[in-house]
């Protein structure tokens, strides 16, 4: 009988993240089919105003994104099963899941983002970085408050781990930031360029900063 409600439940389990392995499957295969076309030296990063500044091997321009997708992902995948506080990913799961989505979506639209790059499309990449990071933070903002208290995921201070009660409040507050910060940073996409970064960096420095001082203060007033 355990045994067939485990099979069940794994079964499951992969039927709902199939969308996400087939997604990270589609990079690799997108990687091997366009190989022999793409240049020995990729553009593999772009200073603040969008102008590359770095260059990659034709491997690591093919495979390195979706191989670091594809780590973080069973990474994500792993931690349930190890953290000392496994229980409480039940009582986020699907919160937990969508972070899952958004960041295999984040990077597999990234590694687009290169690719189109590579092969000579016009994208500013230094507007659609800031876009694509910004709705990051908007999505993951909306889903932080329901993260409960454990060691790998979310804002993990001396004060948020000694405290549920912090955790929890640190969290509500934290992803109020958060979606602010994405709000932010899109207004910060459209002006683009360094004063566009510089607004980008900000918010985001202020997004995950002040949360942290937000959980000492809490927990010394509990």
């Amino acid at each position: 009988m355990e045994q067939r409600e485990t099979k069940s439940r794994l079964g499951k389990t992969i039927i709902s993240e199939l969308p996400l392995i087939l997604l990270i499957l589609g990079s690799f295969a997108a990687g091997a089919l366009l190989y022999d076309l793409l240049p020995e030296q990729m553009p593999s990063h772009w200073n603040i105003s969008g102008e590359i500044d770095g260059y990659s091997s034709r491997f690591w321009g093919a495979f390195g994104i979706p191989l670091l997708n594809a780590g973080v992902y069973v990474m994500m995948l792993i931690l349930p099963l190890i953290d000392p506080r496994k229980e409480n990913y039940q009582k986020f799961s699907g919160s937990y899941r969508m972070i899952r989505m958004v960041f295999v979506v984040f990077m597999t639209g990234v590694y687009l983002l290169v690719l189109a790059n590579t092969f000579g499309a016009q994208i500013p990449v230094d507007r659609a970085m800031m876009a694509g990071i910004s709705v990051l933070f908007l999505f993951l903002g909306n889903y932080m408050g329901q993260i409960r208290h454990n060691y790998f995921v979310g804002i993990k201070t001396p004060w948020t781990l000694a405290n549920e009660q912090v955790w929890e409040k640190t969290h509500r507050f934290g992803g109020r930031l958060w979606v602010a910060a994405g709000l932010i940073g899109l207004i910060a996409s459209l002006v683009g360029g360094s004063w566009g970064g510089i607004l980008l960096g900000i918010s985001l420095g202020a997004a995950v900063f002040i949360p942290m001082v937000y959980s000492y203060i809490e927990f010394k007033r509990l």
